[in-house]
């Protein structure tokens, strides 16, 4: 059972629209050696989530193999884009526990990712006060390069 299953919800609507990547079409059931494929994440980092409940409830083959579903790479790809932005690992688990918990926590959920918001707006404003001083340093650097040293010495 994945996260999102266990809301009893059918449709998932937390973890955004599919990502643009190269699952196969029609396939439903991935090892975890395609899902590092798909994802780019180490299978140590995959059970890792699982072991800390960010990834609970991965179905198992009837040999214990783990059997991934394209609902719990959308889950993953929502991760990883919580991880962009830099939310703490407490709090991604702390979102999954919410998400499974049931659509009563939507307020709880809400306040979460807009504080997670605003941390994000945060730093991009901070980088772009970085930006400008490269920008500045750079442009200094280009002109300076263009006007002979005879003239800088002037």
């Amino acid at each position: 059972m994945t996260v999102m299953e266990t809301t009893g919800t059918g449709t998932d609507l937390c973890a955004g629209p599919p990502p643009q990547n190269r699952r196969p079409d029609g396939q439903d059931r991935y090892t975890i050696s395609e899902v590092v494929d798909l994802t780019g994440l180490t299978a140590h980092t995959l059970r890792w989530y699982e072991r800390i409940g960010l990834m609970p409830h991965i179905d198992r083959s009837h040999t214990g193999q783990r059997r991934y579903t394209n609902r719990d790479l959308d889950w993953l790809d929502l991760v990883g884009k919580l991880r962009l932005t830099g939310m703490p690992v407490a709090d991604m688990v702390r979102y999954a526990e919410l998400v499974r918990a049931g659509d009563h926590t939507y307020g709880e959920r809400f306040e979460l990712l807009r504080a997670t918001r605003e941390d994000v707006l945060a730093r991009i404003d901070e980088l772009r006060g970085t930006l400008a001083v490269l920008d500045r340093k750079i442009s200094f650097y280009a002109d300076a390069g263009r006007s002979p040293a005879s003239e800088g010495s002037r």
